[in-house]
C-alpha cells in the first residue's frame, strides 16, 4: 500500500513540476528574447499541461494497456487505481497552471 501512496506522490509532483518548469523556463527565454515573460509563460502553461500527465504516468501507452486490461479482463481494482492517477496527474498540472496564474496575478498587484 505504501507503493500506492508514493506514486500519487510522485505524479502529482511530476506533473506540477512540469508545469511548473516549463513556464518558468520559457519566461526566462522570452525575458532574453525581449518579449513578455507573463504572457509567455500563460500560454506555455495551459499548453503543457497534457504533457504534463503523459509524463507523470510515464507514457500514455502503458496506461491505456492498463485501462484496455481492466475493461476487458474485469480487473476493476486496476481500472480505479489508474484512473485516480490520472486524476492525481490532471489535479498535479492544473495546480501547477493555477500557481502560474497567481504568479501573474501577484505580478499585476505588485507592479501598481
Amino acid at each position: 500500500m505504501s507503493s500506492f501512496y508514493s506514486s500519487i506522490v510522485q505524479n502529482f509532483l511530476i506533473s506540477f513540476g512540469v508545469v511548473i518548469g516549463a513556464s518558468l523556463f520559457s519566461g526566462i527565454g522570452a525575458i532574453i528574447t525581449n518579449h513578455p515573460p507573463y504572457k509567455i509563460m500563460m500560454q506555455v502553461a495551459s499548453s503543457i499541461k497534457i504533457w504534463a500527465i503523459a509524463a507523470s504516468l510515464g507514457g500514455t501507452f502503458s496506461s491505456f494497456a492498463v485501462i484496455e486490461k481492466g475493461i476487458f479482463d474485469g480487473e476493476i481494482k486496476t481500472l480505479a487505481k489508474q484512473a485516480l492517477y490520472i486524476l492525481i496527474s490532471l489535479s498535479g498540472a492544473n495546480i501547477g497552471y493555477e500557481f502560474i496564474r497567481l504568479l501573474q496575478r501577484c505580478g499585476y498587484i505588485w507592479g501598481r
